[in-house]
This record gives structure tokens, C-alpha cells and sequence, in this order.
């Protein structure tokens, strides 16, 4: 069995009032376009801890700071190329 890939987004007030609102459709646009949605735990998490470096979201143990609508879609893109071009995780 696969093992999915894990985005978490935080949720906390610095962060979604700072763009992790419209990160979110971002990313949901983008699994749902690429047919990935049954590949993908996604959820929403309080706080990381680190306010100041906001919006972040962590995708399996990879903490990505200063996420906008712009630098998440080329996260995701290495993110499932990795895993399409090795079959895993790489």
C-alpha cells in the first residue's frame, strides 16, 4: 500500500489571516486537478509555533515557511514529482 502524503496548513489566526485562506483552495484546486485527492491526508493545524515566519504549512516532515498562493504550487509540484518519478517517497 501507498503511503499518503500529509499536508497539514495551519489554521491559527497569523497565519490564515496572512494568505493560509487562500493557500488552502490552492491546494485543494491542485489535488483535485492532478487526481490526487485519494493520495493526500490534508488538514488544517493550529499552530506551528513560529508566527513570525507565516503563513506555513508542513507537507509530511517538511516544514515550508512564508507559503502564498504562488511558492505552494511549486512545492506541491517537486512534492508529487518526487513521488511520481521515484514511485515513493524520495
Amino acid at each position: 500500500m501507498k503511503e499518503k502524503v500529509v499536508i497539514q496548513i495551519c489554521m491559527g489566526s497569523s497565519c490564515f489571516s496572512r494568505g493560509n485562506n487562500k493557500t488552502l483552495k490552492v491546494i485543494q484546486h491542485y489535488l483535485k486537478e492532478h487526481g490526487l485527492e485519494g493520495d493526500v491526508v490534508l488538514k488544517g493545524n493550529h499552530c506551528f509555533g513560529d508566527c513570525s515566519k507565516g503563513p506555513v504549512v508542513k507537507i509530511n516532515d517538511m516544514l515550508h515557511e512564508n507559503i502564498n498562493s504562488d511558492n505552494i504550487l511549486e512545492i506541491l509540484e517537486i512534492t508529487f514529482n518526487k513521488i511520481n518519478t521515484h514511485g515513493a517517497r524520495s
